[in-house]
């Protein structure tokens, strides 16, 4: 977006792909279907971003989901909004908007340069890649993602690249937590989604869906938790989550099914019967009855299951990376204050937000941001308009 934003103003850009083949990420997101922005209205869109709202709010102000949306129109790939308000390419992928958008970039002019990894900078400021070769650009933004997914580009090493600016610890956002499942739950149900249930934590519910893993557990509705969850984490140690079952049913009425008499059935029998749990569902009931829960209140019990949160999964397994260079190491163009002519954008600035196109969104955005600061800044220098270079992850 940032190389597109340039060329259209009239520069002459090269992008550097540390990858064999660009947007890899993109294209994994895409295999989702591409979930490239959302339909909510705007004051509450910005109020996804949390604390970096306010940072984030005049990119995202200036190209809007309704922008995106005009912006993929206009690349072949209209797109529509979901149910849940999420919006989607028609096609739901991403190569077919991936490739119309090189061969624009190609027709503007811009240079792709894969297999050339960003190493720094030398004494004089100009751009190292692998090799020790040395390009000089009058500027350049750096957009080489954050740390998840590592394998497909983005591994964070570019925190000691940028000695002396400040930077927030990088931890992973959208992600999984471990669970000392039983031996006897884990083999069972590793791999077993978890449909249709409420979490809570936080004085926060939100309903959702989950999965099982042989580690713990992870799904759309941990991830929207999982801020929170994680820096509880970070502060007291292993927290507890409040899974509701069944959050279609009040607890009156679940209670009414539960007091038929058992006649004999297991408890995982007549939980599925008489409650209309399934397998999964009953088993993390019997999970938390092997854990010292009170079986006596079995509508309680599932209105309310405890799960035992212990540590975040890794970044390596995360959607998404919180953390990075620090807000106030930028200007309102997204320049880095201690070394003009570098802009920042994307995940590696210090900003998370929740799945369901919101973390796109801020990423196209900024880009955008950025490569509108590089054309004002090299106006207001009355620099020529010279070759910048990309580093991209």
């Amino acid at each position: 977006m940032a190389a597109e934003v340039m060329a259209a103003g009239g520069l002459a850009v090269m992008v550097l792909e540390r990858m064999p083949s660009p947007a890899r990420k993109l294209l994994m997101a895409g295999r989702g279907g591409l979930n490239i922005t959302h339909g909510e209205a705007i004051e509450g869109f910005l109020a996804r971003y949390g604390a970096a709202a306010a940072r984030l709010a005049p990119a995202i102000r200036a190209f809007p989901s309704e922008a995106v949306r005009a912006w993929s129109a206009g690349l072949g790939q209209e797109t529509f909004v979901g149910s849940s308000g999420r919006v989607f390419p028609a096609a739901m992928k991403a190569s077919p908007l991936l490739r119309a958008w090189l061969r624009r970039l190609e027709e503007m002019g811009v240079r792709l340069r894969t297999r050339t990894a960003w190493c720094g900078f030398d004494a004089a400021g100009a751009v190292l890649v692998e090799g020790g070769m040395t390009l000089a650009a009058d500027a350049v933004v750096l957009a080489v993602g954050g740390a998840s997914w590592p394998r497909l580009g983005a591994d964070g090493g570019f925190v000691a690249l940028l000695p002396g600016i400040a930077m927030a610890p990088l931890r992973p956002a959208n992600c999984g937590f471990a669970v000392a499942w039983s031996e006897v739950f884990r083999a069972r149900f590793a791999g077993a989604p978890v449909k249709r249930i409420a979490l809570a934590f936080g004085g926060r519910t939100v309903r959702g869906e989950a999965v099982v893993t042989a580690a713990g557990i992870e799904g759309g509705a941990v991830y929207a938790l999982s801020a929170a969850v994680r820096e509880a984490i970070a502060v007291e140690g292993p927290v507890i989550v409040s899974v509701d079952l069944r959050p279609d049913l009040t607890r009156e009425a679940l209670a009414g099914r539960l007091a038929a008499p058992r006649r004999g059935q297991s408890i995982g029998n007549f939980l599925r019967k008489a409650a209309g749990l399934d397998a999964v569902q009953a088993g993390l009931v019997q999970e938390a009855l092997h854990g010292g829960s009170d079986g006596s209140d079995l509508a309680g019990l599932i209105k309310a299951l405890p799960l035992r949160l212990e540590a975040p999964f890794g970044l390596a397994r995360a959607i998404s990376t919180a953390g990075g260079v620090c807000w106030e190491e930028v200007d309102d163009g997204l320049m880095l204050r201690q070394r003009p002519g570098v802009f920042v954008a994307g995940e590696m600035l210090d900003w998370e937000a929740p799945t369901g196109g919101y973390l796109l969104q801020a990423c196209l955005a900024t880009g955008r941001a950025a490569g509108e600061g590089v054309l004002a800044w090299l106006g207001d220098q009355n620099r020529p308009a010279a070759e910048t270079v990309i580093g991209s992850d």
